[in-house]
């Protein structure tokens, strides 16, 4: 997992890391146990200061995604969102309701919108490859530090 920020998109860049962390837990590409970087990693990598990426964990502790242990590092918890089947399809629906009407007032068909989903699953589910923003490892639980995946 690697995180990249749009500084022209108008998104906050402590909301931008959040959303990663969850579209990277949804897709896989990290998975319970997995050790984010420090705090102070993470805003070297990403240029910014620490207390946006401190504002991003601790709204991802609340919802129960992390979990922070003093002295050996940030984790992703197994916690799972309890919702009822009937919430998770009108939550969802309402997601790609919003994306669909936001892609469309830009000028995108639906047709482009499925490519391009099916390309991000694709990358998803592909090895993780580094590119040019933040590089910071992710430990696995019982990973040596030369085995740790980027983010």
């Amino acid at each position: 997992m690697e995180f990249r920020l749009d500084l022209k998109s108008g998104v906050p860049v402590y909301r931008q890391i959040i959303d990663q962390v969850h579209a990277a837990r949804a897709s896989g590409a990290i998975r319970p146990g997995d050790q984010l970087p420090t705090v102070r990693q993470l805003a070297v990598d990403l240029s910014i200061n620490p207390n946006t990426v401190m504002r991003a964990y601790r709204e991802l502790e609340l919802t129960g995604a992390l979990t922070t242990h003093q002295g050996t590092g940030t984790f992703i918890t197994n916690t799972k969102v309890e919702q009822s089947v009937a919430e998770r399809d009108r939550q969802l629906d309402r997601l790609v309701s919003e994306f669909v009407s936001r892609a469309g007032r830009d000028g995108f068909t639906v047709t482009e919108l499925r490519g391009r989903l099916k390309e991000l699953v694709s990358q998803a589910e592909a090895p993780i490859k580094g590119t040019r923003q933040a590089e910071a490892p992710i430990k696995r639980a019982g990973q040596e530090n030369g085995d740790a995946k980027r983010v």
